[in-house]
């Protein structure tokens, strides 16, 4: 269970480095936002170059450390393309200490049977694979961190099957096994904790093309969940793995 009204220390994040992908709108620009205002060093990873930018420029003129843009279009990237952010954050940083993985993509709901192969190819490749490459290629990083958190942004249709969720449903199924899979794994590594936090609905772009009759201003937005984002990325969630929150 998240902690009930959690109130994060000012500086609960300082001196860390943080990676959020899907960083230029929704969630991942929410908690970009405010893993800056608690003193991490955030680096934006997106497909959308401005949008990246206007997360830049909140952070900037909010006074915390100059976050790092990183472009890669996840429905596109390869096993390379991750391995050069990976060598990329090393170089610049030289370590990591957590990694949001905020990016989705989805169209629409619908039946299995009418799944398009490339909408279900395009799905896992940014839902699911993205995120498990990215994992790969950064853990020597994590494991140079004293205390390292990976959070793996999942939806209800991953952890109870859903009609007409279709290919977003299976990949977010598949990343909740990822995130319980790696923390086994990883049990003999106490300093790396994996854990999969699915939020509630929030008014958000994601969440208008799947419900687009709903009154988007009827939700909560997506600031209203960055207090229990930064208990699972900062040192108050040590010895939290496995878990799915």
């Amino acid at each position: 269970m998240l902690p009930e009204n959690y109130q994060p220390a000012a500086g609960l994040l300082k001196d860390r480095v943080i990676l959020v992908t899907g960083a230029g709108d929704g969630l991942g620009k929410a908690a970009a936002r405010a893993f800056a205002r608690h003193g991490a060093t955030v680096v934006l990873l997106g497909r959308t170059v401005k949008k990246l930018e206007a997360t830049y420029d909140t952070i900037e003129q909010a006074g915390g450390p100059v976050p790092a843009i990183y472009p890669m279009n996840l429905g596109g990237a390869s096993w390379n393309d991750h391995g050069e952010l990976a060598a990329t954050l090393g170089r610049e940083f030289g370590r990591l200490d957590g990694i949001l993985h905020c990016a989705a993509h989805f169209k629409a709901f619908a039946r299995m049977q009418d799944v398009e192969p490339r909408e279900w190819i395009e799905n896992l490749q940014v839902n699911l694979t993205a995120a498990f490459a990215i994992t790969s290629q950064c853990l020597p990083l994590l494991e140079q961190s004293a205390d390292a958190s990976v959070v793996f942004c999942s939806d209800r249709a991953g952890r109870e099957a859903k009609p007409f969720h279709g290919a977003y449903g299976v990949a977010k199924a598949g990343l909740e096994n990822l995130s319980r899979a790696w923390a086994l794994e990883t049990a003999d590594r106490p300093q790396l904790r994996f854990n999969s936090y699915c939020p509630p609905p929030l008014r958000t772009g994601l969440r208008q093309k799947g419900y687009p009759g709903e009154v988007l201003d009827s939700l909560p937005p997506a600031d209203s969940v960055t207090p229990q984002l930064l208990w699972l990325l900062g040192p108050d969630s040590r010895g939290q793995s496995g878990k799915a929150f």
